[in-house]
């Protein structure tokens, strides 16, 4: 087989496989699937034992309820306090974008291995149309996720790490809600395609 027909169909192969890891369509998640997953958080997060459970949990319950197993955005609505709230005797300082700038580095190699990734991050600048009582928030963040399984394996994993003490000291309050891509120009697979495309000319012109 001549050397071209094989480092095409190599390419082809990555992005194919590429595909499939990004994926976007998947098994939905049974009650049994998220009753065992969210014992396994109870459990890396040292709280098996108590009597009480974290209202967080419930929070997972309720996003899997619809689960459809495919891909979707958490929009991240962000307020944040005029100083971080670490413990006495921390050795971290009081800058809470700092602080939650160390959140965001421990949890992207995660985010990534799940198939997930930020999509967007921006400052907010002023308001437009504001309801009275409405909250204020600083940032708006997005992220894109494979599936509600991948997150939940995301937070499992997680969970005892004590890396999410530098999101809440941060945080003066957050909105947080999943969103189902109705249109989507997220093109991370057509720019993956492109950029092989064109490593693939270079390297044959070379």
């Amino acid at each position: 087989m001549p050397p071209d027909i094989i480092f095409f169909a190599t390419l082809g192969l990555l992005y194919l496989l590429f595909w499939f890891r990004y994926g976007s369509r998947g098994k939905p998640l049974t009650q049994a699937e998220v009753e065992s997953l969210l014992s396994e958080m109870k459990r890396r997060a040292g709280k098996e034992s108590q009597a009480e459970e974290s209202p967080l949990l419930n929070q997972f319950r309720e996003l899997t309820k619809n689960d459809d197993g495919r891909e979707f955005y958490m929009v991240n609505l962000l307020k944040f306090r005029q100083k971080a709230l670490y413990p006495a005797g921390s050795p971290f300082d009081d800058d809470p974008l700092a602080a939650n700038a160390r959140y965001s580095r421990a949890i992207l190699p995660l985010l990534l291995k799940h198939g997930g990734h930020p999509v967007f991050l921006g400052q907010v600048q002023g308001r437009f149309l504001h309801p009275g009582g409405a909250d204020d928030w600083d940032q708006v963040g997005i992220v894109r996720y494979r599936s509600r399984r991948d997150m939940i394996k995301m937070a499992v994993e997680i969970a005892g790490l004590e890396v999410d003490v530098h999101k809440w000291v941060s945080l003066e309050r957050t909105q947080v809600f999943p969103v189902k891509p109705l249109f989507n120009l997220n093109l991370i697979r057509v720019m993956v395609a492109v950029v092989l495309f064109a490593v693939a000319i270079l390297i044959h012109l070379a």
